[in-house]
């Protein structure tokens, strides 16, 4: 175990990609020894569960990592969960990070689990031998009226049965400090993970902090709209960033560091290799 803890995240190959790939990503993030490897999930279907429950499986039993595997809210009903929950144990998870999901179009979401605490309280009364994970927003979910009402909902998670939360990508290291301190004072004292995405593409940088609601500081902005016609140019800067955050939230003391690794496995090591003598191993 690390102090502080280290994570990654890595996802299913899409459904048009070969299914080696991750064997690919996996390959290249060896010897990194992170405390546990979370494993996205779809949004409900059969093959994502299968999916994320094999690569869970194989995380744990080739590689000999923790998993966490996740399972999202919004287009389950409790049969599919339960099934799922079979299937996560006999795949050898044992934590799972429930999340409402991201609504599909044209898709009629199932309405039985309206919120990820709903689904956590769930499990939890279902199957108590899970660890429960969750996800918290430092500057407050997108449809959230504001970061303090957020803040009263992840309680609503905590108190579901979730004992370890992991924040969303965020790029302003005071703005996840000000969350921390704010959920603190809530009376929230589970570890509080700090989710680190790699600024190395302009384009998808961006997209993704205009669909989260996440704020670019000026320096990143400058960052992406100096190098963004250069690949290589911004994938180093972009490293270089991330690193800088990690030892800020490091030297403030975090309970965590969680690397969304994008299955880009060289950024990773890239990153890790900048910051690893910040983390000490039990």
């Amino acid at each position: 175990m690390h102090s502080p803890i280290f994570s990654l995240e890595i996802f299913p190959p899409k459904r048009n990609a070969p299914v080696g790939t991750i064997y690919d990503t996996l390959d290249g993030l060896e010897g990194l020894n992170p405390d546990f490897i979370s494993v996205t999930y779809g949004h409900g279907t059969s093959s994502d569960r299968t999916a994320t429950a094999r690569i869970a499986h194989t995380v744990k039993k080739e590689y000999g990592i923790e998993a966490v595997a996740h399972l999202t809210a919004m287009y389950v009903t409790a049969d599919d969960v339960d099934e799922t929950l079979e299937m996560f144990r006999a795949a050898g998870v044992a934590s799972i990070l429930p999340l409402r999901g991201d609504p599909v179009v044209d898709r009629q979401p199932a309405n039985v689990f309206e919120h990820a605490s709903d689904l956590a309280a769930y499990i939890h009364d279902q199957a108590p031998e899970f660890k429960l994970y969750g996800a918290c927003y430092p500057e407050g979910h997108f449809q959230a009226p504001s970061l303090d009402e957020d803040i009263e909902n992840l309680r609503k998670k905590v108190d579901a049965g979730v004992t370890h939360l992991i924040s969303q990508l965020f790029y302003s290291t005071d703005a996840f400090l000000d969350f921390l301190e704010k959920a603190r004072a809530k009376g929230i004292e589970v570890p509080i993970e700090a989710g680190i995405m790699p600024p190395v593409l302009a384009k998808s940088t961006l997209n993704m902090a205009s669909k989260c609601g996440v704020a670019i500081p000026q320096q990143l902005r400058t960052i992406l709209e100096r190098w963004q016609g250069n690949r290589e140019a911004l994938q180093k800067a972009g490293i270089v960033y991330a690193s800088e955050q990690i030892s800020e939230l490091v030297s403030a003391g975090v309970d965590g560091v969680h690397l969304y690794s994008m299955n880009h496995p060289r950024v990773v090591r890239r990153i890790w290799s900048n910051v690893d003598t910040l983390f000490s191993q039990e």
